[in-house]
């Protein structure tokens, strides 16, 4: 699967009890809050209280935090000279899809773009969970589900963010978060649904792996050390007329690149482009930790 054994590492672990379907979530979060996602909720939230606390938490997170994941993580960056080179595209609102392989993965995010301040789409029960409100500091917005108003107020809130205020939006294309798993899971179509609709590029950023040290691998029980791999924008392509093309074109084109970003061949590449309830793929014996041989 590979281009290359030795510089890119599969963990293997089975450690992790991935779920059936791709999309699927395996960890329980258990409700703190009762927040409800209806129209009246503030999902990009910028009155004066909430913008100090979240400069607070900046602080905190430039000081302690981002040192502390590097330090913890083995964070690695490839790539970062295209975060300069597309400064001025990047500037006027984008949208970022990465594989999702660790809680702690937006954090690496935010650490790898600052100081461009980034937003992320997230599942709605994570805000009510016991870390939400750390969830909507760092730029949290909950998707609301099976109500058409919220949706409405949802996209609207979007549409600013990025319209209007230039922001960054990051979205998991992949629908929910599996630990150090190293193949490319298929992609729902939402960030290119986004991109098309405000025709905004999409940047691609991929997590991959690296072999953990005797020290963290024994001691800290690691699986790997972690690497951002940072793309250049992708465009929808507006001489596709039908909108439905348009986003399945997009939707693909990420995915590869991320897929080659990630050290992957799109051909070797165990997964579809496109989410179609997909299921797993269990490519390895789940009994065999031996990873690179």
């Amino acid at each position: 699967m590979y281009k290359n054994c030795c510089m890119y590492f599969d963990p293997k672990t089975t450690k992790y009890p991935y779920p059936e379907y791709t999309d699927g979530h395996y960890l329980d979060v258990v409700e703190k809050t009762h927040y409800v996602f209806d129209e009246n909720y503030p999902y990009v939230d910028t009155s004066k209280k909430f913008r100090r606390k979240q400069f607070w938490i900046r602080v905190l997170l430039r000081t302690i935090v981002f040192p502390m994941a590097k330090i913890r993580f083995g964070l690695k960056v490839n790539g970062k000279k295209n975060l300069k080179t597309y400064k001025l595209e990047l500037s006027q609102g984008v949208i970022s899809v990465t594989n999702h392989i660790h809680s702690w993965d937006y954090i690496f995010l935010m650490r790898t773009v600052k100081p461009i301040k980034t937003n992320v789409l997230v599942w709605a029960p994570n805000v009510n969970g016991p870390d939400g409100s750390s969830v909507r500091l760092v730029g949290g917005i909950p998707i609301p589900e099976n109500n058409l108003k919220a949706t409405m107020v949802y996209y609207n809130a979007i549409d600013k963010l990025i319209n209007q205020d230039h922001g960054w939006l990051q979205i998991y294309a992949e629908g929910s978060m599996w630990e150090y798993y190293a193949p490319i899971r298929p992609f729902k179509r939402g960030s290119s649904f986004f991109a098309i609709q405000f025709n905004k590029p999409i940047m691609p950023i991929a997590y991959s792996y690296r072999k953990p040290t005797w020290i963290r691998k024994k001691i800290f029980h690691q699986p790997a050390r972690i690497t951002i791999n940072v793309g250049e924008p992708i465009y929808p392509d507006n001489n596709i007329v039908d909108k439905n093309e348009r986003e399945l074109d997009l939707t693909r084109r990420v995915h590869e690149r991320i897929c080659e970003l990630a050290g992957i061949r799109p051909e070797d590449n165990i997964y579809p482009s496109i989410y179609d309830h997909s299921k797993r793929v269990d490519y390895y014996p789940r009994d065999n930790k031996d990873t690179c041989k």
